[in-house]
């Protein structure tokens, strides 16, 4: 690994002794950073000070279990949503890795540890957040950029023609503007609110990761550099979420203090969305029949219900997604469902339909 970049850092959470000692060392060699744990709950008063670029974690262990580990970081931290995590586990039955997946796992290593394959997994997942990324940098810098050309006094006409939730803040973190569909988003859907030219989140914890992504990218601008943050956001009471990416403007000219320094952008809830098939087959070469199975998979459906509305077995929506994983460049579903609702440009809500 190369660059003034600092190595991945990988959280190892395993109780065996010799085991984790193994694993440490394999990973070191191959020049990752690694913390270590020896079980679930040492491992979540280490997250309470760091963000891993990926969790390699044991199933059975005392304390706090993989399982536990799992599911309180994924209720608790929305800042780790996109962290892969793996289970390293000697249960190989399918329920096992079934279970793992249903709570939110994202690969699975079976003991004993083929280190060729662990290596090989992890450099995987770390390709896959860095492609995933730079897709969602890459559509920020062109909001940022269209934002930025807007002529004075135009954003607020013409934000309200976009379907993405956009809030604009001023170099102190107030609000500025807000756009037509941000505004549905605090007085309909309860994710956030904007009271006095405050911003917060619903949800505490998110609250909290939102304020912290918020001052990283005020630092930013301010240094005049580029950065952008993602967040999750919880609505308290039904656990529905959206995502929120922060990223960087530049202010210019006289009154550039009062100008906007960081934009906040929204995704409307996948409920709330209807994704263009025709864009699909465009911008990804789908067949008409893998951009309805999309289509289907951000309105949350799952490949059951959508193999019972397309009238075909499983087996052949297994087909399809296969097929969709490799023409986007994901293989899970959750990566290909934001890789989809990522661009703003293929989904319209039904307020936007309405509207128009």
């Amino acid at each position: 690994m190369t660059g003034t970049l600092p190595a991945p850092l990988i959280l190892v959470v395993e109780d065996e002794p010799a085991l984790r000692r193994d694993i440490v060392e394999e990973l070191q060699e191959a020049g990752y950073r690694i913390l270590a744990a020896a079980d679930g709950q040492e491992a979540q008063d280490l997250l309470a000070g760091i963000t891993p670029d990926l969790v390699l974690c044991d199933i059975t262990m005392p304390k706090l279990d993989g399982y536990g580990l799992l599911s309180t970081l994924r209720g608790e931290r929305p800042d780790l949503a996109e962290t892969p995590f793996v289970f390293l586990t000697a249960m190989s039955e399918p329920r096992d890795v079934i279970e793992g997946k249903l709570q939110g796992a994202d690969d699975y290593l079976v003991k004993p540890v083929d280190y060729d394959l662990l290596l090989a997994t992890v450099d995987a997942r770390l390709r896959q957040v860095r492609r995933i990324r730079g897709q969602l940098d890459l559509r920020m810098d062109e909001m940022r950029e269209a934002i930025e050309r807007l002529p004075d006094g135009g954003p607020q006409r013409v934000l309200d023609l976009i379907t993405l939730g956009i809030v604009l803040l001023d170099g102190k973190g107030e609000v500025v503007h807000a756009n037509r569909a941000a505004r549905d988003m605090t007085e309909e859907a309860g994710f956030i609110s904007i009271r006095r030219a405050a911003l917060n989140a619903a949800d505490p914890l998110c609250d909290k990761s939102l304020r912290r992504a918020i001052c990283e990218t005020l630092k930013a601008a301010a240094d005049g550099t580029e950065a952008t943050a993602g967040v999750m956001l919880h609505r308290p009471g039904d656990g529905q979420s959206i995502s929120a990416l922060v990223c960087t403007l530049t202010p210019k000219g006289p009154g550039a203090a009062q100008q906007p320094h960081v934009a906040l952008f929204l995704s409307p809830r996948a409920q709330a969305m209807k994704v263009s098939e025709p864009l699909l087959i465009d911008l990804f070469g789908l067949t008409p029949t893998e951009a309805r199975v999309a289509a289907s998979l951000t309105r949350g459906a799952r490949p059951s219900d959508i193999a019972g509305e397309l009238g075909v077995s499983q087996t052949t929506i297994s087909f399809h997604m296969r097929n969709l994983f490799q023409k986007t460049g994901t293989n899970r579903q959750t990566d290909l469902v934001a890789l989809i609702l990522a661009g703003p440009m293929a989904v319209e809500t039904p307020s936007a339909r309405e509207r128009s």
